[in-house]
């Protein structure tokens, strides 16, 4: 039976980095809202008030009887299933630390488009998302990226991964998040990349695994676009 993936279907958004674990470890699973009838399925789940463990919002995934939401706690849950997970317990708390850093760093990314209200349209707080989008990009970025850059120098294992000497979910995870602000902020990270080149090297690895490049050359991967979480607005990088 496949994983089912319950996420909007016109965006990449927070399911993306679960599709990217999928896809590495050539999972069966389904995308379940980008099929024939899939939103009213996604939204029929969302209402469902027979639930034990409703999720507030997508993504969450429904494996037999077990339905688990938030990315971070859906990656912890696929880790040692897809083998993309470390062995030792103490690595694996120590990945999902990573995990959830990176969670934090994607809602800030959020509230550069969106720093009043989620339910205000971008053209409702511009210039609250101009001042956010400064202090982010000059501020929060370095900040974000240079500690990525110190956990890569400080892992002594063979590889130029974030935990271990293999491949995990947090490595996609960080490769994702490279893509979404070279697609967001493109200026800003091209000056950054300089002065960060393990995060870079990491981004190339996992841009060459070969399920992973299959997937980016496919219909499967969802272009970048303005309605997810990383969005390109130039005058956000005026």
């Amino acid at each position: 039976m496949p994983y089912q993936l319950y996420y909007w279907p016109q965006i990449q958004g927070r399911g993306e980095f679960v599709r990217l674990a999928f896809e590495e470890a050539g999972a069966d699973y389904d995308d379940v809202a980008r099929g024939k009838d899939g939103m009213r399925a996604l939204e029929r789940f969302l209402a469902d008030r027979a639930q034990r463990h409703p999720s507030f919002a997508p993504p969450f995934l429904e494996v037999g009887r077990q339905v688990i939401g938030q990315t971070a706690n859906i990656l912890l849950f696929l880790g040692p299933r897809l083998r993309l997970a470390p062995r030792a317990e103490a690595d694996q708390l120590w990945a999902h630390q990573i995990q959830l850093t990176l969670a934090d760093l994607v809602e800030e990314v959020h509230g550069t488009h969106h720093p009043i209200a989620s339910s205000l349209y971008y053209d409702d707080q511009k210039p609250a998302a101009k001042r956010a989008a400064k202090a982010f990009v000059e501020e929060r970025m370095p900040k974000y990226l240079g500690w990525l850059e110190r956990v890569l120098a400080r892992n002594r294992a063979r590889g130029n991964w974030l935990v271990g000497a293999r491949l995990g979910t947090v490595d996609l995870s960080l490769f994702q998040v490279v893509e979404g602000l070279r697609y967001a902020f493109p200026k800003a990270m091209a000056r950054l990349e300089r002065r960060h080149p393990r995060v870079v090297a990491l981004r190339d690895g996992v841009a060459a695994r070969p399920n992973v490049a299959a997937y980016l050359a496919s219909e499967r991967r969802i272009p970048f676009n303005e309605h997810g979480i990383f969005r390109h607005y130039p005058e956000l990088e005026a």
